[in-house]
């Protein structure tokens, strides 16, 4: 294995000016610097990333930490994440918690132990708090993604999910729809609460009474179907239109209405908050509140790698994304 040393004695210069060159340090001429890479070239060397991150402080490596990788959103996030980790020469390590706390936490503590710069969190819920607050007692920079935890405050990335859920449920009401049912997620996640504010709101602006037998709280990630579709389809007024919080729930609603013989929008209308992957533009069919998720991913390393740098910026920073209605046809008037 070539070492500086071997490195030192073809470039005739010392090992500290050889360390110099490779972690970019101290003072030294730019023939020197030119002379020192072009041995390292010529015999194929390769610095050690964990010697490098002892002298600089620094392990040039990010960490992503999702809640469902099969969820789109979170896929195109994630590119976005890569990309922009590339563009400022950081390595990315990525981890997906199920929505599940508990593998959250094994999360963070590999993390802690492999010594990243910083990280991209999308947080479980409400008891992600924990975990976020052991990322500060040990000074790892962090960026919230998507949701918002209460009792932290720190840079975060989120859509407007309560304006998106607005959009779609006036949508609806547009189409004739006053029965419109909600699949959510579980309101200890700030995104579920949120949608369900604007789903409510939109309701009460066209002075729709609020009805809760329309209403599904569930996990986001598992959707369980049968009880929640029967509540609803087997009421004496049954909904004529379904809002699911995001785009899984949906995709397990139209599978489900489905096998019950059920077409949409022929029979019900569906829209929903997240659009679907890549395969979908083969054949688009799902009305969405769609959210730009590779910039979620890309504005969130920028954030990042400015607090990393110790960049002159505020002690924390909130960018709001906006959601954009795109109609296709899953939903029709009544």
């Amino acid at each position: 294995m070539v070492t500086i040393y071997d490195i030192a004695q073809k470039a005739n210069v010392s090992a500290m000016t050889v360390s110099k060159v490779i972690n970019n340090t101290g003072r030294i001429s730019e023939e020197t610097r030119r002379k020192v890479k072009k041995v390292m070239e010529e015999l194929n060397y390769i610095p050690n990333s964990n010697a490098r991150s002892l002298v600089l402080q620094q392990t040039q490596i990010l960490s992503l930490l999702i809640t469902d990788i099969t969820n789109p959103f979170y896929t195109s996030l994630a590119r976005g994440a890569e990309d922009g980790a590339k563009q400022y020469g950081y390595r990315l390590l990525f981890g997906n918690s199920d929505e599940d706390y508990a593998k959250e936490k094994d999360y963070v503590d590999m993390i802690l132990s492999t010594r990243v710069d910083g990280v991209l969190f999308a947080p479980a819920g409400d008891l992600s708090l924990k975990n976020l607050e052991k990322l500060r007692a040990h000074n790892i920079p962090f960026v919230i993604m998507d949701r918002a935890v209460p009792g932290i405050e720190s840079d975060m990335i989120c859509g407007d999910s309560k304006e998106g859920a607005r959009k779609l449920v006036d949508y609806l009401i547009g189409l004739g729809h006053r029965r419109i049912a909600l699949v959510n997620g579980s309101l200890d996640v700030s995104t579920a609460r949120l949608r369900y504010e604007g789903y409510a709101e939109a309701l009460a602006l066209q002075g729709i009474p609020l009805d809760e037998t329309l209403i599904i709280h569930q996990n986001y990630r598992d959707y369980h179907a049968d009880d929640h579709l029967e509540q609803l389809l087997e009421q004496p007024s049954p909904p004529t239109a379904i809002f699911a919080a995001n785009n899984v729930l949906a995709v397990g609603v139209i599978r489900d209405l489905r096998e019950r013989g059920l077409r949409v929008p022929e029979d019900i209308s569906v829209v929903c908050f997240d659009d679907l992957d890549l395969s979908s533009a083969l054949d688009p069919f799902l009305t969405v509140a769609a959210q730009p998720a590779y910039q979620f991913g890309a504005m969130g390393i920028q954030l990042l790698v400015e607090r990393i740098r110790g960049s002159s910026v505020p002690e924390s920073r909130k960018v709001i994304l906006p959601s954009e209605l795109v109609i296709r046809s899953s939903a029709k008037p009544i």
